[in-house]
This record gives C-alpha cells, sequence and structure tokens, in this order.
C-alpha cells in the first residue's frame, strides 16, 4: 500500500455570535503519494484552515480524512488529541509560510531535534548519529550543503525556507501540507523553491497539499483545486501537468 490522502465531505464551522461561519462546506478531494494538489482562492476562503483539518490541528464537525501508509488507512478527523499528536510527529510533515526556525539552533540541528521529538532526551548515540546522518543528506538534497551549521539569521530567505522543508521531510511522513512555501520570495527564489518541493515530492512519495496564490506554478501540479468561501472545486484538468 502507498501513501495517498482521501478527503470526504468535510465540513467545519466556526461560532460567530449566535450564529456560525461556515469555513469547509462538504469539502472532498484526493491525492495519490507523489502527487500535489494544489489549493488557490481569495484570502479567508478556507485555504489554510483546510490546511489544518487535514494535519489534524483542527477537529472538523463532520466528513472524513483518511490517510493511507504502507502500515494502514487512518481516519484523521477521529484521533484523539494525543494520538493526533504521535501522528502528526511520526507522520504528516508541515510547511508553514514562515519558516519557524528555531533562532539559536544551526540548520542541521532543526532536523535533528524534529527526529529526537517524542524520544527520551537520552537518545542512544546511534540514533542521534542515524539523525545527524539523515539531517545532512536532506540539507544536502534541498541544496544547502556547507550550509549546516548556520543559524536561520545567517541564511537567506529562500535557504530559510528550504531548511523548513527538509526538516519537514525529516521523518518521512506519509503526507506534506505545503502552505504559500513562496509569499515570502521573490519570483526566482519562488520558482526555485516549487521546483524543489515538486523534485522532493515525487521522490519521497509524500501525498501534498500546497495552498498557493501564485498561479505560475500550476502547471506542475498534478491537480488543481480553487476554494471559495469554503467550497472546493478542482479545476479543469489542463491546467495540471
Amino acid at each position: 500500500m502507498t501513501n495517498a490522502l482521501t478527503v470526504s465531505d468535510l465540513t467545519l464551522t466556526f461560532p460567530d455570535g449566535a450564529d456560525r461561519i461556515t469555513a469547509l462546506n462538504h469539502v472532498d478531494l484526493h491525492v495519490a503519494g507523489g502527487e500535489i494538489a494544489a489549493i488557490t482562492g481569495p484570502s479567508g476562503s478556507g485555504k489554510s484552515t483546510l490546511l489544518a483539518s487535514v494535519s489534524t490541528l483542527l477537529r472538523p464537525d463532520s466528513g472524513r480524512v483518511e490517510l493511507e501508509t504502507p502500515t494502514g488507512t487512518l481516519d484523521l478527523a477521529n484521533l484523539s488529541r494525543r494520538d493526533a499528536a504521535t501522528l502528526r510527529r511520526d507522520s504528516i510533515g508541515i510547511v508553514f509560510q514562515q519558516s519557524n526556525l528555531v533562532p539559536a539552533l544551526t540548520a542541521l540541528e532543526q532536523l535533528e531535534a524534529m527526529a529526537h521529538l517524542g524520544q527520551s532526551l537520552f537518545a542512544s548515540p546511534a540514533k542521534r548519529r542515524e539523525a545527524r546522518s539523515r539531517g545532512r543528506d536532506l540539507l544536502a538534497a534541498v541544496g544547502l550543503s556547507g550550509h549546516e551549521n548556520k543559524r536561520p539569521a545567517q541564511l537567506s530567505g529562500g535557504q530559510r525556507q528550504r531548511v523548513n522543508i527538509a526538516r519537514a521531510l525529516m521523518n518521512d511522513p506519509a503526507l506534506l501540507v505545503i502552505d504559500e512555501p513562496t509569499s515570502a520570495l521573490d519570483q526566482e527564489r519562488g520558482a526555485a523553491i516549487i521546483d524543489l518541493i515538486v523534485g522532493i515530492v515525487r521522490e519521497h512519495g509524500a501525498a501534498t497539499l500546497l495552498v498557493t496564490h501564485d498561479l505560475s506554478h500550476l502547471d506542475q501540479m498534478d491537480s488543481v483545486y480553487r476554494m471559495v468561501d469554503g467550497v472546493l472545486t478542482r479545476q479543469q484538468a489542463a491546467l495540471a501537468a
């Protein structure tokens, strides 16, 4: 069994005085492992809410979020808080708009910290060596060989985003959710980040959701959706590669 994400009839509302606002309105989508589904739409339309729901940061009112992994299928919408936190640590990679790197840690240490989440503070030397080796390999994969010992303040915006992407891949996730990865970058650096994401996703086989306002990259996506007022609609197949 390979990785895949299937969202079925997902609905989420928020209180608004005596009423409720519908943030997600019966959303359906499917993304296979190694594929990227792009989600476009105006600000405030529910795109980031969808990412948060799919990645277990928000619990929907109804519907299913099924994640297929090599070990089985889980309904993410009905996990306990403890199980959801474990799943995020082990099987979901999240790339936020801002890199959210720890200022005091080097690029390599950012990745090592992700590998040790949930583990004993006294991890075995073998596990520490394994994490360091994987961190170095991932930094090399995103073009940051030679930058392992630099802290965020010593890196450019594009380099920080590359560390962010490598960190999200540290635990070999089945699901990758990416929110506006090029929003703080110029066109050239943004195009390089999209090229990097496409290559990484193809290689690692994660089912990937990518929210973007930049329509120039849609031809590299496997499917394209548009969200307006919580309603998700798949766009014409001609938009996708």
